[in-house]
């Protein structure tokens, strides 16, 4: 099918996140169910779809508990995609629709209820223990950059709404914005990639299609500089977003020249002007922003139209997409990307921070890649981007991890361990909290210091997590707790995630932090950490280390030398 592109020669700022491909992803939007992508033969790299208001009892159709939710990351891993989810829910909420946004985030019981899906989400999230992308509130953080006139000290409902993990952060749009990082921590989602949309309206200047004479970096400033307590920046919680999100363009360009008289098309010229409704100005608004905020970028929702579109509504079914003829509007991003000088194109928005391009129509009646036939017969999409993926796709740096962990200490002298849990005389309290773990015991197996470390039989099973853990163990907040872990060579353990509990003063809160199988070293002792809140209330409830197994897998791992 061709061969694959050079690798890009330059880093764009900041680091791709931990679980994503260090190359350009390329997706497309199919619900729960639907067969089209696994069908293609394409190896697609994500599949997307929207949570709105009901998704987490599949709108009555399902218990409460997010399960709906989950199965669309089970299913879509299953097909070899990463799950990718655009939690659009406040324009559902009561209350009025987009104008509407900051009045729903400042009422309490509104934000209970929203807040308590979106900890659901975690939960199922962190079960499936693989890598997730969450996309929060399309255009939301837009709609209160100019609905509180840029300033995220407003009122919100965020420890007013009740919800307990969030009795710590501020009743404002910064809290609110904070929130879902908080909410990602206690659960224990690490797995969880989480992206923060950027409007290119948010400055009050449209800078892709109107206001395209402005100077970029100003409205890129001003944007930041709001979102930044937002969590974009240092804050109470530790973590900040993982990716930017954009959406080029949320219908076809013709859809707006023919229903709304708006031109929005985009001039592919290489030669064209920043100062120039373009590919070249958007992709180095884009660049701008990789550069002050150290981000990534995912492109989403990207219009599917091309230059044999018909311009007609698309009223046919998008499910399957089996013998429909052509339909939809005009529009030339799809063709950008995978048509004439694609490789160009795709390394220059890979040069400005791009690490994934998703394709899906943003309205009923838009081109879909199940019925976008080209002039030879071909649908574009499937022929084109399928052709890039199967030769290998375009390579992008990793780049440099801006928070390395530090390097492990060095072992104790031989025979001695002053770790609180050494596991010398005996297991210390350990103990399975759940079904997977048969047994535990002091033995002179394995030792990472002294004579003995904590042995621990597994019985994992498929998508199983299997804890061991101490009851109220003397650490304190703050605390960095390290762990020495061995697993075998040949192990099915898919994930490590060593953890603290808070008791009922703390509101039970639970804090991890996942480690995936291809960061452990087998056969060998891995230094693993977790990080005590420094607001937690001690004593705790329980200090552990949980094994997860995505198959079914019986073996024997050893914990040694439990400091702070």
């Amino acid at each position: 099918m061709g061969t694959r592109e050079a690798p890009l020669a330059i880093s764009p700022a900041g680091s791709i996140p931990t679980g994503l491909p260090a190359r350009l992803m390329v997706g497309l939007f199919e619900n729960n169910g639907q067969t089209w992508m696994k069908n293609s033969g394409v190896p697609w790299d994500a599949r997307y779809r929207y949570f709105t208001k009901g998704w987490v009892n599949n709108w009555g159709w399902y218990p409460k508990d997010g399960s709906y939710g989950k199965e669309f990351m089970v299913e879509s891993a299953a097909q070899g995609s990463l799950p990718v989810i655009q939690y659009y829910q406040v324009n559902s909420e009561d209350g009025g629709g987009e104008d509407q946004f900051l009045a729903k985030v400042q009422k309490a019981t509104t934000m209970a209820s929203y807040f308590y899906d979106f900890k659901v989400l975690m939960q199922r999230a962190k079960e499936f223990n693989k890598p997730v992308l969450v996309l929060m509130e399309a255009d939301g953080f837009g709609f209160l950059q100019k609905q509180t006139q840029s300033n995220p000290n407003t009122y919100a409902a965020v420890a007013a709404s009740g919800v307990p993990e969030l009795s710590g952060l501020p009743n404002t749009v910064a809290g609110w914005g904070l929130s879902f990082l908080q909410l990602r921590k206690a659960v224990g989602a690490n797995n969880v990639i989480l992206g923060i949309h950027i409007s290119g309206w948010a400055s009050d200047k449209d800078i892709a299609h109107f206001s395209v004479t402005d100077p970029l970096q100003p409205e890129v400033d001003k944007v930041y500089n709001f979102l930044k307590p937002l969590g974009l920046g240092p804050n109470v919680t530790g973590a900040t977003y993982d990716v930017l999100v954009g959406d080029p363009l949320d219908r076809d360009a013709d859809f707006f020249r023919i229903t709304k008289g708006q031109d929005r098309w985009w001039d592919v010229s290489d030669t064209a002007p920043i100062e120039s409704k373009s590919f070249n100005r958007y992709a180095e608004w884009l660049r701008l922003w990789n550069v002050t905020s150290g981000k990534r970028w995912v492109l989403w929702q990207l219009p599917e139209g091309n230059s044999n579109s018909p311009n007609v509504d698309n009223t046919a079914s998008a499910d399957e997409g089996k013998n429909l003829a052509n339909a939809g509007y005009r529009d030339n991003r799809a063709e950008y990307f995978f048509g004439t000088n694609a490789a160009e194109h795709r390394a220059k928005f890979a040069n400005s921070g791009v690490i994934a391009l998703l394709f899906g129509r943003g309205e009923g009646v838009q081109a879909s890649h199940t019925n976008d036939y080209y002039s030879d017969g071909q649908l574009y999409l499937k022929s084109r981007a399928g052709a890039f993926l199967k030769a290998g796709g375009l390579a992008i740096p990793a780049g440099p991890n801006t928070n390395p962990p530090p390097p492990p200490p060095p072992p104790p002298p031989p025979g001695k361990d002053p770790a609180p849990y050494n596991f010398e005389a005996g297991t210390q309290g350990w103990a399975p909290t759940k079904s997977g773990v048969t047994g535990v015991s002091s033995s002179t197996t394995r030792a990472w210091a002294g004579s003995r470390s904590l042995e621990v039989k597994l019985v994992g099973s498929a998508g199983g997590t299997s804890p061991v853990a101490v009851a109220n163990p003397t650490v304190t907040a703050g605390k960095t707790v390290s762990f020495r872990v061995w697993v075998p060579p040949n192990h099915g353990i898919s994930g490590v995630q060593p953890f603290v509990q808070q008791g009922a003063a703390g509101g039970w809160q639970w804090t991890g932090k996942w480690t995936g199988n291809t960061a452990l070293k087998a056969g060998d002792w891995n230094t693993i950490t977790v990080q005590v809140p420094a607001n937690a209330v001690t004593p705790l409830s329980q200090l552990g280390v949980e094994f997860i197994t995505q198959t079914a897998w019986s073996g024997t791992v050893y914990v040694d030398s439990v400091s702070w």
